[in-house]
């Protein structure tokens, strides 16, 4: 995909989410309006680490073009369902338990800190316990097959700052 196609889409789907957010604020009034676009925006900030992470991935098993489009495809769709799932479960806890929020805020703020103290730490996909159970019980795992649950795994542990940050 070229730039202006991706610049295109990202537009696209950046409209769609302003409009919903418009519907929201015209049905259910400016707070939830408010809350939603919030919470967009820290998901589409989150997003952007995903980014790098598939590209370390990609380069590291050197997945063509083709295939990254198809890779990408069912990490994005795993990635939204993960984090929709995550989302709710942790909007469900906060109202059960209100002070579960403090910590959340904990969780946050140490993995704030571990991210930023491990600068330098080399990535090793094929260390990724998940992709080792895989083969463990699927050998015959193709290169598409070992790079998905690489990248799939990396949602769900982006997942779970979801529920946190929203």
């Amino acid at each position: 995909m070229n730039i202006k196609r991706a610049l295109g889409l990202s537009l696209l789907w950046v409209t769609l989410a302003l409009g919903f957010n418009a519907g929201i604020y015209y049905f259910l009034g400016p707070q939830k309006a408010l809350e939603f676009l919030t919470g967009y925006v820290i998901e589409l900030s989150l997003s952007v680490d995903n980014i790098f992470v598939f590209l370390l991935i990609f380069s590291y098993f050197k997945v063509n073009d083709a295939q990254q489009s198809k890779i990408l495809f069912w990490g994005v769709l795993g990635a939204q369902l993960m984090r929709l799932a995550f989302i709710l479960a942790g909007v469900a806890l906060l109202n059960t338990f209100h002070w579960i929020i403090y910590i959340f805020g904990a969780f946050l703020i140490f993995t704030g800190l571990k991210l930023f103290t491990e600068n330098d730490k080399e990535v090793h996909p094929e260390n990724n316990p998940v992709l080792k159970l895989a083969k463990k019980f699927c050998p015959q795992l193709t290169k598409f097959w070992v790079v998905l649950i690489a990248v799939e795994t990396t949602d769900l542990i982006f997942a779970v700052d979801s529920v946190p940050a929203v």
